[in-house]
């Protein structure tokens, strides 16, 4: 089908020919030594799924003829596929392995070249996910209605060694900006120019240098802001701020090993009742809250609708998060501060602090909207306030309290409120009851056995994702690359789960990494 769409609509002689003719002896020997079921031969059958014709319109058609799209094509998902997300690799692979010579037709892209294309077709994997979940929709291979989504963290393209902070930002910017200028005065005698070590050797590298000091200054100034839109136990100190001036939209944190680092957090939605991924984004911070909102967007924009049932893990169980779930119209199965980080919580000593009867032991009415002690006082609304939660999002707060002459003279007092004579405070969080209602939801054994889903859908694709595509780290710097990178592997994930669907792959079929090992 590419083929012949790139002759109807664009001549062949705007591309250059390939080396290798369908019926060249060379081609024909490495055909005889592949498998039916040869990975190479999936993606040179899946290719005809995709849509090529707005990647071509991206060629002008004048200079040297440029690579037959579609041919590039094919080694870029077969190198991903193999676990290669590297253009230096697939231009290595060209040259020397023989199943990429067989599906590109003997082409030997540069390194640029792979580079170039590796730019020129990031902007298309989302179109080209969409196509291919849709053509598994449309023969009912997936009902896209029950998802798991999980998030991990993927370490950026910039040294976690050269971070800087405002103050040594600052400074560079001005020692460069004085440099430029020496640079203006002395561009005619052409004498020496000693830089700083950090510094670039050569003027014109200066000047982009300088562009990307630039950026960094701006991503500074917003995570600055930022820090002090924080509440006031949360907030860091400025001079504890960092970024990479190599990648500044990467977020600096820690990682799943506990390094510091520039980093994204790819997060996926992965259908529970077939092997597809229905939608996936990249951010450009390292937690996961606030993230099923956009991802239930990019799941109506992929697969036309959204998850009725959606499995997470305690992460996003925020009243937030079950709020834009409720306005979506999505029953979230999550647990409420049941993972590893509650759990060293909860261990912690607590011997220097006073131990308060929680909230918990405090019964909710809400046909009179109060809370009630457990000896049966009631507590009546003090006042309103506001709490600010991820990012710029706030939450309204209701503060009870019972009166100070039913604690004073209550046998829990020791251990319910530091001060009695001002009585005990319960605060109540806005959209509360969706947290009570997913709790009450999650005891149900129903709730209990879909959860087990979540571990064979969502986790299997992360660990996918970096055992067998090796992407623990991007190879492209900035927030658009990354996005790009993740939605090639899940190009390659959905085009092979829909050529296994369509060819009623079972289970006594040879393993998917059995055939991709078989590459050279």
């Amino acid at each position: 089908m590419v083929g012949r769409m790139l002759e109807r609509d664009k001549p062949e002689v705007w591309f250059a020919p390939p080396l290798w003719k369908e019926e060249d002896g060379r081609r024909q020997a490495i055909a005889e030594r592949l498998p039916p079921g040869h990975l190479a031969r999936r993606i040179d059958a899946g290719l005809d799924r995709l849509d090529l014709q707005p990647l071509i319109e991206t060629y002008s058609g004048a200079g040297t003829p440029p690579l037959r799209p579609d041919l590039m094509l094919k080694i870029a998902l077969y190198e991903i596929a193999c676990g290669k997300p590297s253009p230096v690799e697939w231009c290595r692979d060209a040259r020397d392995c023989d199943t990429v010579k067989w599906l590109a037709r003997g082409i030997q892209p540069s390194r640029t070249a792979c580079y170039d294309f590796w730019y020129r077709m990031a902007p298309f994997f989302d179109g080209w996910n969409r196509q291919v979940l849709e053509a598994g929709i449309e023969p009912g291979f997936t009902p896209a209605e029950r998802a798991a989504q999980d998030g991990t963290t993927i370490a950026a393209c910039a040294s976690r060694h050269r971070l800087v902070n405002a103050k040594t930002l600052a400074q560079r910017c001005q020692e460069l900006d004085e440099k430029l200028a020496e640079d203006q005065r002395r561009s005619a005698t052409g004498e020496p120019q000693p830089a700083r070590r950090w510094m670039s050797k050569h003027p014109r590298t200066r000047r982009a240098q300088r562009v990307r000091y630039q950026r960094a200054t701006e991503r500074m100034a917003q995570l600055q802001a930022e820090n002090q839109r924080r509440r006031a136990c949360h907030r860091q100190q400025p001079e504890k701020i960092v970024v990479s001036v190599s990648d500044p939209q990467a977020a600096c944190s820690r990682d799943k090993l506990h390094v510091f680092r520039p980093l994204y957090n790819a997060q996926f939605s992965c259908d529970l009742d077939s092997p597809f991924v229905l939608a996936y984004d990249v951010f450009a911070h390292s937690y996961d809250n606030g993230t099923l909102a956009p991802l239930a967007e990019r799941s109506l924009e992929f697969t036309g609708r959204k998850p009725r049932t959606l499995l997470a893990d305690a992460t996003y169980a925020s009243v937030l998060d079950l709020a834009a779930c409720a306005l979506h119209g999505i029953t979230l199965y999550a647990p409420l501060s049941q993972n590893d980080f509650s759990d060293r919580l909860q261990r912690k000593p607590q011997s220097n602090q006073f131990t308060q009867l929680p909230k918990a032991a405090f019964a909710w009415h809400p046909e009179e909207q109060t809370y009630i002690c457990p000896q049966g006082h009631r507590l009546e609304l003090q006042g309103q306030g506001w709490v600010t939660r991820q990012g710029e999002q706030r939450l309204r707060t209701f503060q009870f309290r019972c009166s100070p002459q039913h604690c004073c003279g209550c046998p829990h007092a020791a251990t319910c409120t530091p001060r009695p004579e001002q009585g005990r405070t319960v605060t109540r969080l806005e959209h509360e009851e969706l947290l009570e209602e997913l709790r009450t939801r999650m005891k149900t054994p129903e709730a209990q056995a879909l959860y087990r889903l979540r571990s064979r859908t969502v986790e299997l694709a992360f660990a996918d994702l970096k055992e067998h595509r090796s992407l623990r780290r991007f190879t492209s710097r900035g927030l658009h690359m990354a996005k790009a990178q993740v939605g090639a592997v899940v190009l390659v994930h959905n085009l092979l789960a829909l050529l296994d669907l369509e060819n009623g792959r079972t289970a006594d079929a040879p393993p998917r990494r059995m055939l991709e090992k078989m590459n050279c």
